[in-house]
């Protein structure tokens, strides 16, 4: 029944943190981040929430650095628009699914234009 719950707590903190991200921190090291997910524990008190960041790495440890320092600020809003007895601490972490799926698939059309070129030859 809590693994229920804290999965729709977890989709709701999702949909709450993306809205506050793009409209609400002000921090200039903030560059485009997408939330991809966020997971909560059973008792609710820590929250781990995956961020898909584009730019290169630098830019993605700058916008991880903003959103810590500003972790105060989204637990507070986060509290007043779910109403959590107790609001879950933030831990950032970068989600590296989507570049490792580009990666495959960018390997993937190399592994296909090569056997295009072999089939000619033959």
């Amino acid at each position: 029944m809590s693994k229920i719950r804290s999965g729709r707590v977890g989709e709701q903190m999702k949909k709450e943190l993306s809205q506050l991200i793009q409209l609400e921190i002000k921090d200039p090291r903030v560059g485009f981040i997408t939330v991809t997910g966020v997971e909560v524990t059973n008792d609710l008190s820590l929250a781990r929430v995956y961020l898909s960041v584009m730019g290169d790495e630098e830019q993605k440890q700058q916008s991880i650095k903003a959103l810590e320092k500003a972790s105060g600020f989204l637990r507070s809003e986060l509290g007043k628009r779910i109403r959590f007895r107790h609001t879950p601490e933030l831990v950032f972490k970068m989600d590296v699914s989507i570049e490792y799926g580009s990666r495959i698939e960018r390997l993937l059309g190399e592994i296909r234009e090569g056997d295009d070129g072999n089939e000619r030859h033959e």
